[in-house]
């Protein structure tokens, strides 16, 4: 064999030697991770089982693993024993027996519903009787004090018979003026009899109306009107379609934003919703005597004014 054959195959055996080598090396650092994974993880698995263990001999036998806060407390929802609110529990039978259509749109009476979520438990007066809508406005304002100023002795008597459950707080009140007046007293805007100042040192009074020589001051109001600074007011009477009627061209009206103006300072302001004003005296006194300046919303027939106090306020014009 020549020199130069011999020279070829040492090379190639010398070659094969090597990558035996590397590979047994290969191999060797292959089962070294692997060892070390399959270690690891039985470590692991140990710890998992003795923690476990150990919180199963904490609890007491036969216990069952108690759930989530989460799940808990929408156990306690379902299966509790909260009650409903009284006023809300009226309300529904209420409308259940009754097959009275209310004269206001969804819209309207939701656009309400906005004012009272927001503001109650309140003080909610309404210048209507006890009509449909009653029951609502009571008990969306559940928790709060929901009055109402009724012209008619008999409705207050027949929606007491009618549901004694509701117990709602209604007051007789008697209106001075008619529809047919309504030119006259709107031009009572400009008197300053009519737009003075609240008084600064205290709310109003019975007295101070009683002795105002504006044709729009309301007499012979309940204490209630009186005792509380209502937090939202509702004006939805009286009744005005003929020329007989006493109609919104004052008392109702008036009175709503001099009560709002008389608030005490720094309580907030009050939120007044006018129903009907897609009638020209309510449209019309609505924004002379609560002001466009404090219009809020208006949602079909419903006109919704916030109106801060005038109270203390030197020089404060009657609107803004």
């Amino acid at each position: 064999m020549t020199s130069p054959t011999l020279a070829r195959k040492a090379k190639l055996k010398n070659h094969l030697v090597s990558a035996k080598a590397k590979l047994r090396q290969h191999l060797t650092l292959r089962r070294i991770i692997l060892v070390a994974a399959a270690s690891a993880a039985a470590f692991l698995l140990l710890l998992t089982l003795r923690t476990l263990s150990a919180s199963h001999a904490r609890s007491p036998a036969g216990a069952a693993t108690s759930p989530p806060v989460s799940v808990r407390h929408n156990a306690q929802q379902q299966g509790g024993c909260a009650k409903l609110p009284g006023a809300v529990a009226e309300a529904l039978v209420h409308y259940a027996t009754s097959n009275a259509t209310l004269p206001q749109t969804g819209d309207e009476l939701a656009a309400t519903a906005r004012v009272l979520a927001r503001r109650a438990p309140c003080n909610v007066l309404v210048f209507g009787g006890l009509g449909p809508e009653s029951a609502l406005w009571a008990a969306l304002n559940h928790g709060g004090r929901t009055a109402f100023l009724e012209e008619d002795a008999a409705s207050i008597a027949e929606t007491a018979a009618r549901h004694p459950g509701l117990a709602l707080e209604s007051h007789q009140v008697a209106y001075q003026t008619t529809l047919a007046d309504a030119d006259e007293l709107l031009g009572l805007r400009g008197s300053p009899d009519c737009t003075a100042s609240p008084p600064k040192d205290h709310a109003l009074s019975a007295d101070h109306f009683e002795r105002s020589p504006c044709k729009l001051a309301m007499r012979g109001l309940p204490a209630a009107f009186y005792e509380t600074e209502w937090d939202v007011i509702i004006v939805d009477a009286p009744a005005g379609w003929v020329p007989e009627a006493p109609g919104r061209v004052g008392g109702a009206i008036y009175m709503a934003g001099m009560a709002a103006r008389a608030r005490r300072p720094g309580s907030g302001e009050t939120d007044v919703l006018v129903h009907g004003v897609d009638r020209t005296v309510e449209d019309s006194f609505s924004r002379a005597f609560l002001c466009e300046g404090y219009i809020k919303e208006e949602v079909g027939r419903l006109r919704h004014f916030a109106i801060t106090s005038h109270r203390e306020k030197d020089g404060m014009p009657f609107c803004p």
